[in-house]
C-alpha cells in the first residue's frame, strides 16, 4: 500500500552571511517533524535551500571583492556543510540560481501574466535593501517598518502584480481555513494588514542585474520574493517532472521565521491564485531566539552558532536544547547557562543516567540478557503502573507531536524518564539481588524498566535521534529505530533473554565552566577566523571527555578549611564487576555498586590486583568528581587507595567492618 505523502519545507535561507542559530533552529524543527512523520508512516519529503539574488547579495559581493557568483557558492556551501554535520535529513536542496529554478519561476510568472495579473508601470518611492520591498509608508525618518533599517528612494520602470484584485479571496482563505496561517497571533496580525487594503506589488527591478532575467524583457530580473517562493515548487518538480509535482504539492507545511510572514501568506498564495495552482495547507511562523532579550543580529554582534554546541556538547544535545527551551511559535531566550543546565539537568543525569543504570544492572545481575516478567505481572503493582505510565506518556507525546508542540512533548517524555528513576529507587534491585529468594521480583523490576527505556527512546527520537538509536540497539532491538511506528509501541515488545549491549554514557556530565569557555571560544573563531581559539571538528561531547586541566598541588603542609573537605563527597561501594581495558596495563574498569546506583569507574589497580580478585570488595569511593575519559572509557568516580613503595602501588582503603553500600564516609 502506498503511504501517505508529507511535504515541509524551510525558508529558502537568504545567503548575505553564514549560517547561525537562527536559521538552525528552523531547520532542527523540519527535521523533526520530518523524523516523526516517518515514524507515523508518512513518505516524507524535507525541502530547504537558498536565496542567492537581488540587491544585497551584489552589494555583500562587492564589499567581499568577489563575483556575485563566487559569493553564493561559498554560503551555499557553508548551509550545506553545516547541515551534513549536524546529521540532518534534507531530502531536497534548492539554490535559485540553479538553471531548473529560473525555468519554474518563468512558468510560474508567465502563468499569472497570461491570466492577466501582471502589467508594466513605474515605481517611484522608498526602498528597503534588507527586506528587498517597496515600502509604501516609511516610518518617520525614512525607516522600514520591517526591519527599522533606512530605506532609499528610487524611480525604476517595473513589471506590477496585481495584488489588490485578491484581498477579498485571500480573506476568505483565512476565514475558510482557520489553520492556513499558525499561530493563531499571526493570523490575526495578517489579516488587520489585508482588510487595511492591498495595493499592486512590483515583481521585477531594473535598477540591478543580480537576478533571475524577466522572459522576454531582458533589462527587468524578476522579483526576488517571486523567485524564492518557487523555489518550493521546483523541489518537487514543477515545470520538469510531472509524475513527483502530482505526488508531492501542494505542500503540507511551510515552516518560516516571523519576519517572513507576510510574504508567505500573503504574496505567495495570490501568486499561485493567480496561476491557478494548488496552495500549501498550512504555514507557521515561529518566533525569534533572542539574546539578552534582543534579537539575533549581525549588526548587533551578538549572533550565535549551532557548531560549538554540537561540538562540545553532542548534535542531540542543540536539538533538545533549543526544542526544549523555545515554546514553538514563541519568542525564546537563549542563554549557555541554560543550555548547560539543561545538558547536566535532563541529558546526563535524567536519560543517559537512567540508560546506564538500567543496562548496567541487567548486565550485572542477569548475564546481560532481559529478565522475563512475572506471568501476567501478578504481584509486580509497581510494573503495572509504570507500564500504566509508559502508555499515558506515548498517547501525550503524539497528541503534542502533532500539535507541533515540541517542548510540551519533551516534558512529557522526561515524566516518564523521571518516573522510571523513582520507580528503581522505590523498587531498590541493588538490594533484591541480595537476597536469592526475591530472584523473580528483581527479574521483574528490571524487566519493567528495560520496557519503558524502549518506550523512552523511541518516543525521543524525532528530537535525539543519536542517543535514542544507541540506547535502542543496546537494548538488543534488531531494527533500526527510525523505521518503527512511534503510535504502535507495544508493552513486552522486547523479549526475555534478549542479549543487551555494553553500558556506556550517552551523555557524559560536564563541568558547566569549561564547556561554556570551550564554547565561547569556539564562537570566537567562528567569528574570527584565524584568532588564537581553536575549534575542534569532533561533534562527540568532547568538553566532558578531556582531563581536567592541571592544578599546582598545595604544599605539604598547606592547610584546608573544613569546608573545603565537606566538598567531597564518599560512600562506600561495592565491586561488581572488574575486566581489563584493551591497551591498558595498568587501568581496569569496575562497576560499583554505591547504594542508589552502579558506576562505571576506572582505576589504577591493574598493577595491585587481578580483576576477579577485586569483585566483592568493599571500597571507597568518591562519587562527586565530574566524569572524565580514560582510555576512551569513561570514569564516574573515584576510588581511594593507598601509595605504597617507591613504585607508588596502590593498596586499597577497605573496611574491618561490615558496612553497607552507599553509606556515606565522614
Amino acid at each position: 500500500m502506498d503511504k501517505p505523502k508529507y511535504y515541509l519545507t524551510t525558508p529558502i535561507y537568504y545567503v548575505n552571511a553564514r549560517p547561525h542559530l537562527g536559521h538552525t533552529y528552523t531547520t532542527i524543527v523540519a527535521d523533526t517533524i520530518a523524523r516523526y512523520k516517518r515514524m507515523r508512516g508518512y513518505d516524507v519529503v524535507l525541502l530547504t535551500g537558498t536565496d542567492e539574488h537581488g540587491q544585497k547579495i551584489e552589494r555583500a559581493a562587492k564589499a567581499a571583492g568577489v563575483k556575485e557568483e563566487e559569493f553564493v557558492d561559498r554560503i551555499a556551501e557553508e548551509y550545506r556543510q553545516l547541515w551534513k554535520e549536524l546529521d540532518l535529513s534534507i531530502d531536497r536542496f534548492v539554490r535559485t540560481t540553479e538553471p531548473r529554478q529560473e525555468r519554474a519561476v518563468h512558468r510560474l510568472l508567465l502563468q499569472a501574466k497570461d491570466n492577466g495579473y501582471i502589467y508594466k508601470g513605474f515605481y517611484e518611492g522608498q526602498y528597503c535593501v534588507f527586506d528587498e520591498m517597496y515600502v509604501d509608508e516609511p516610518l518617520p525618518g525614512g525607516l522600514c517598518p520591517e526591519c527599522k533599517r533606512p530605506t532609499e528612494r528610487i524611480r525604476e520602470e517595473n513589471y506590477y502584480f496585481k495584488l489588490s484584485e485578491f484581498q477579498d479571496r485571500l480573506l476568505e482563505l483565512y476565514e475558510s481555513q482557520p489553520d492556513f496561517i499558525q499561530p493563531e497571533t499571526r493570523r490575526n496580525e495578517v489579516m488587520a494588514f489585508v482588510r487595511g487594503g492591498l495595493r499592486d506589488l512590483s515583481v521585477s527591478r531594473t535598477s540591478i542585474k543580480w537576478g533571475i532575467p524577466w522572459p522576454g524583457d531582458e533589462k527587468h530580473v524578476i522579483y526576488v520574493w517571486y523567485d524564492a517562493l518557487t523555489t518550493y515548487m521546483t523541489g518537487v518538480g514543477y515545470g520538469d517532472d510531472e509524475l513527483q509535482w502530482e505526488k508531492y504539492w501542494p505542500a503540507d507545511l511551510h515552516l518560516i521565521g516571523k519576519e517572513i510572514l507576510r510574504f508567505h501568506a500573503v504574496y505567495w498564495p495570490a501568486f499561485l491564485m493567480a496561476a491557478e495552482e494548488p496552495l500549501p495547507k498550512r504555514i507557521y511562523a515561529h518566533g525569534w531566539w533572542l539574546f539578552a532579550d534582543e534579537k539575533m543580529s549581525k549588526s548587533r554582534g551578538n549572533m550565535q552558532y549551532p557548531q560549538p554546541i554540537a561540538r562540545a556538547l553532542g548534535i542531540d544535545a542543540l536539538r533538545y536544547f533549543v526544542l526544549r527551551e523555545m515554546v514553538f511559535g514563541q519568542d525564546g531566550n537563549f542563554s549557555r547557562d541554560s543550555l548547560l543546565t539543561r545538558y547536566n539537568a535532563d541529558l546526563a543525569n535524567g536519560l543517559g543516567n537512567l540508560a546506564s543504570r538500567i543496562i548496567a544492572m541487567i548486565h550485572q545481575y542477569f548475564a546481560g540478557q532481559i529478565p522475563p516478567p512475572l506471568a501476567d505481572n501478578a504481584g509486580a503493582p509497581r510494573s503495572v503502573a509504570l507500564a500504566k505510565k509508559s502508555a499515558d506518556v506515548q498517547e501525550e507525546a503524539i497528541a503534542h507531536y502533532e500539535a507541533l508542540q515540541f517542548s510540551l512533548a519533551l516534558e512529557s517524555i522526561w515524566s516518564l524518564v523521571a518516573a522510571t528513576d523513582q520507580f528503581l529507587t522505590e523498587s531498590r534491585p541493588w538490594v533484591l539481588a541480595k537476597d536469592e529468594s526475591k530472584t523473580q521480583e528483581l527479574s521483574d523490576i528490571l524487566n519493567a524498566a528495560a520496557q519503558t527505556l524502549r518506550h523512552i527512546a523511541a518516543l525521543a527520537f524525532p528530537v535525539v535521534p543519536h542517543a535514542s538509536e544507541k540506547i535502542w540497539l543496546a537494548l538488543g532491538n534488531k531494527s533500526k529505530l527510525e523505521f518503527e511506528q512511534i503510535d504502535t509501541l507495544a508493552w513486552g515488545a522486547l523479549p526475555s533473554g534478549s542479549h543487551i549491549g555494553e553500558p556506556e554514557a550517552i551523555f557524559p556530565r560536564v563541568d558547566k565552566k569549561e564547556a561554556s569557555e570551550r564554547i565561547e571560544a569556539m564562537e570566537e573563531e567562528i567569528r574570527n577566523p584565524g584568532s588564537a581559539a581553536a575549534s575542534s571538528p569532533a561533534s562527540a561531547p568532547a568538553a566532558a571527555a578531556a582531563p581536567a586541566a592541571a592544578v599546582p598541588a598545595p604544599a605539604a603542609d598547606a592547610k584546608i578549611a573544613i569546608e573545603d573537605f565537606a566538598k567531597v563527597q564518599m560512600r562506600v561501594g561495592v565491586v561488581k564487576t572488574a575486566e581489563r581495558i584493551q591497551g591498558a596495563d595498568k587501568i581496569l574498569k569496575l562497576t560499583v555498586d554505591i547504594g542508589d546506583e552502579v558506576r562505571q569507574i576506572v582505576a589504577g589497580l591493574a598493577v595491585s590486583y587481578q580483576p576477579e580478585e577485586l569483585v566483592g570488595k568493599k571500597v571507597v569511593v568518591v562519587v562527586n568528581l565530574a566524569p572524565r575519559k580514560l582510555r576512551g572509557v569513561e570514569s564516574n568516580g573515584m576510588i581511594v587507595a593507598a601509595s605504597v613503595g617507591p613504585e607508588g602501588k596502590p593498596v586499597l582503603c577497605t573496611f574491618a567492618e561490615d558496612v553497607p553500600a552507599g553509606a556515606k564516609l565522614k
